[in-house]
């Protein structure tokens, strides 16, 4: 979330791509504006979302209106709910509607009376657009967008996010819980408040969340199988990796994509992670994060063989998670682990064996660990 400074004291905005989280803050904020002795005659919400260009612009006018009429008892906030018409839309583009946000733009330049407090929410917002442009130097202005998973770091801040929400709700995650149930979420705010709710009515009075009640609460996504997929590999769990294998040939993922998203991965990130760790004398992380810290500390040249994202950063959570794992793996077992990913893509593009068969060979090989 990031705020803008503050340049008027009395107008504030919520926007974001976040929906549900923008929804959560606004209503939070509207309470905390809203004069406290005055009632129903304190707050003035106008519906912003119209069906069409009239009916925006109609909406806009109705909060100018609403602005400029005074309050009767001691003050009133006036909260523009929910606002469609600020986003790259049909309805955002439309002349009619740029004339109103104009004519507020111009209210809102000239200031709002003492007593009057206004509060606009929206989910879609075009950045580019004057209107917002002027917004954020007038208002408090707090901006919400949704994680980006496939940008490097997204798993941080979900964590935190999660860390927070939880701590208000008084639960305790384990530390395997806590990064299970963050890739299960994906940072997706909604799913984080329904499954905590989900969690929260479940878990015992010491409030402490186990990996085994994430996994038993927490729906298990397409994602969410192959991450736990390889964390079954990783924690030598032969029983439940194979469980893992059916389940996703059964949702119709096929054995090639199951070997080259899951298995292989995993196998690669161990290996990676357990070099790095002999290499440069890391010591073996109670979480994740902490062994980022480690490889972040490290010079470029030692770094420069490992997974980059998409956006040329180093792939560090998975690695991370793959190092507290490492050390039940020797490094000729692992070696000899992408050998056998070789094989198996081999076998499954040009041999008619049966492709659950294939997979099962190789997690046993794999797993001859305990």
């Amino acid at each position: 979330m990031k705020k803008a400074a503050v340049s008027q004291a009395n107008i504030h905005a919520v926007v974001g791509s976040d929906e549900s989280e923008v929804k959560r803050t606004a209503s939070q904020l509207a309470a905390q504006l809203a004069p406290p002795d005055a009632g129903d005659f304190g707050i003035e919400v106008i519906d912003g979302a119209g069906d069409n260009a009239e009916q925006s612009a109609s909406r806009v006018r109705s909060a100018i209106e609403a602005l400029q009429t005074l309050p009767f008892f001691g003050g009133k906030l006036v909260w523009l709910k929910n606002a469609n018409c600020l986003g790259d839309s049909v309805i955002g583009r439309s002349a009619t509607v740029q004339g109103a946000l104009e004519e507020l733009s111009d209210v809102l330049d000239a200031g709002l009376p003492r007593d009057v407090t206004f509060l606009l929410s929206a989910a879609e917002v075009d950045k580019r657009r004057s209107f917002y442009k002027a917004l954020s130097k007038r208002a408090e202005l707090q901006v919400i967008d949704k994680l980006d998973a496939s940008r490097s770091g997204w798993e941080e801040e979900a964590t935190e996010i999660v860390r927070r929400r939880a701590k208000g709700r008084g639960l305790l995650f384990d530390e395997d819980a806590l990064d299970l149930f963050v890739l299960l979420t994906g940072g997706d705010t909604r799913q984080i408040e329904n499954e905590l709710e989900k969690i929260d009515l479940y878990v015992a009075a010491d409030r402490r969340v186990s990996a085994e009640e994430v996994r038993t609460l927490v729906p298990l996504s397409r994602a969410g199988v192959i991450f736990e997929l390889g964390n079954a590999l990783a924690a030598c769990d032969l029983d439940r990796a194979l469980a893992l294998v059916r389940s996703l040939l059964d949702q119709g993922e096929t054995a090639i994509g199951i070997l080259l998203v899951a298995i292989l991965p995993t196998v690669r990130n161990l290996l990676l992670a357990k070099d790095l760790m002999e290499r440069h004398r890391l010591s073996r992380p109670a979480a994740p994060f902490s062994f980022i810290s480690a490889i972040n500390r490290l010079p470029a040249s030692a770094t420069e063989h490992l997974p980059r994202k998409k956006d040329g950063s180093l792939n560090a959570y998975a690695l991370g998670i793959a190092a507290m794992s490492a050390h039940r793996f020797n490094t000729s077992q692992l070696i000899a682990g992408l050998e056998a990913c070789l094989e198996a893509n081999l076998q499954l593009v040009s041999s008619q064996l049966d492709h659950e068969l294939v997979l099962t060979e190789i997690v046993v090989k794999l797993l001859a660990c305990k």
